[in-house]
């Protein structure tokens, strides 16, 4: 959906209001999404820094990816990628800083191979503004062997140019 006032108030909810049960109202609106997906597929979310997870105490794209893993029956992977660089928030940034901060941020894990190449990876994430996040990631799952690599999220900016 496009990021606007009522979906960034239930992302930001999600994400520092700990408002939990969110997962499940976004979960439910992506898997419509999902079961148009091969039977080879695989659930990603996008990983936080163990910095930024100690001090919220969890991964919004985790939750999200395992409710959406429940009821696609979709099997989830979150140990595929993980963030071995932290990152400042990325609020306020233009579309080339995000690029120029998350570019190396990302690394794969050792038997990510293993994990997903062949398959199509629903790579999890709440909110896509630039698409520097879900490239980074994606140019590491398909280095890993991923068939395909589809972008899940709750809401997408879109931006005046978009619009044409």
């Amino acid at each position: 959906m496009r990021y606007d006032d009522q979906s960034a108030l239930i992302a930001m909810r999600l994400k520092y209001g700990t408002r939990l049960g969110l997962a499940i109202l976004i979960a439910e609106h992506l898997q419509k999404f999902a079961a148009e997906c091969s039977e080879n597929s695989v659930i990603v979310p996008v990983p936080l820094h163990r910095s930024r997870l100690w001090l919220r105490g969890f991964n919004q794209s985790v939750l999200i990816g395992r409710e959406l893993s429940r009821s696609a029956g979709i099997g989830m992977n979150h140990d595929v990628i993980f963030r071995h660089k932290p990152t400042p928030l990325l609020r306020g940034m233009s579309g080339t800083q995000r690029r120029k901060t998350v570019d190396t941020a990302f690394a794969l894990r050792a038997d990510a191979r293993l994990a997903i190449a062949g398959k199509s990876v629903l790579l999890v994430d709440d909110v896509y503004t630039s698409g520097s996040t879900s490239n980074a990631c994606a140019r590491l799952l398909k280095k890993a062997g991923a068939e395909q690599v589809l972008v899940f999220c709750w809401a997408r900016v879109i931006s005046d140019f978009e619009n044409g």
